[in-house]
């Protein structure tokens, strides 16, 4: 799989909330950062952190922007959409996935969460 296919793929599995398939892509030592969130989880901590997310925004979902594909990277930016307190709101962000081996070796998430955009 090419890192277009991948990221395609894993972003397929972050809407639909699907854990499991999210971290079979991941390398085995993978770090997520948030770095807006100030979170960093590594290694097996990163699926339970991903299933919190989950739990915190059970609709959230994601649609791509743009995607910068290299090598052995992908830029990816999107907009998400969630509940927040009975209102839906978006925001924009953008994830940077180095790429070795087939497996995404981290997600760095850089997100304008701090400026959401109620949305009706």
């Amino acid at each position: 799989m090419n890192p277009k296919e991948l990221i395609d793929h894993y972003n397929d599995a972050w809407n639909a909330h699907d854990v499991d398939t999210i971290v079979s892509m991941h390398a085995p030592n993978m770090v997520f950062h948030n770095h807006s969130a100030g979170e960093r989880v590594q290694g097996d901590a990163v699926g339970p952190h991903i299933a919190q997310i989950f739990r915190n925004w059970p609709d959230i979902h994601f649609r791509g922007r743009r995607l910068y594909v290299g090598e052995d990277f992908v830029v990816s930016e999107w907009t998400a959409t969630a509940t927040r307190d009975g209102t839906r709101i978006e925001w924009d962000g953008i994830d940077v996935f180095p790429i070795a081996g087939g497996k995404i070796e981290r997600k760095d998430v850089y997100s304008g969460f701090g400026a959401a955009r109620e949305i009706g």
